[in-house]
């Protein structure tokens, strides 16, 4: 069964985890200086939040899929829609080596299909420096924007 993922980026990190601790009724399942990451049961949720020197906001959705038969269907979905992808293969992103592809919706939103193997020491294989935007999990595409914008907090939907 596949789990969504949201991935944002926070300006203060331990305010955030102290938020969604809170806010989820669980403590974050990995914690680093520039990241943690919650794996919900209810609702199928991996949502990770880092520090890493990028304006505040969503940077991808995906899903992370439980076996590489449950990335490979997502990978047919993500061709039959006629866009880009960006094969990795096995990297290293966000403290895990996974094997993962990436495609851009429309509007420039980034989605990441991912298969986690193992848990790492560093948070990209790139660049293991926080605050080094260079070191996102989100792929540049040339000519979109990546990521969903944040909107100012209001009293209306």
């Amino acid at each position: 069964m596949k789990r969504f993922h949201v991935h944002a980026y926070v300006a203060d990190l331990q305010a955030s985890i102290t938020f969604y601790s809170k806010l989820f009724g669980a403590e974050p399942t990995r914690v680093e200086t520039d990241y943690a990451k919650w794996m919900l049961d209810d609702p199928r949720l991996n949502f990770a939040i880092s520090a890493r020197g990028r304006e505040p906001g969503i940077d991808h959705l995906g899903f992370q899929a439980d076996s590489e038969e449950e990335l490979a269907e997502l990978k047919e979905r993500a061709e039959s829609a006629d866009v880009a992808l960006l094969d990795e293969g096995t990297t290293t992103c966000c403290y895990s080596r996974s094997n993962k592809h990436w495609v851009t919706d429309p509007q420039g939103i980034a989605w990441e299909h991912f298969h986690t193997l193992d848990s790492v020491p560093v948070f990209n294989e790139k660049s293991a420096e926080p605050g080094d935007p260079s070191a996102c999990c989100a792929p540049k595409v040339t000519g979109k924007p990546v990521g969903i914008a944040v909107k100012p907090a209001s009293s209306c939907c």
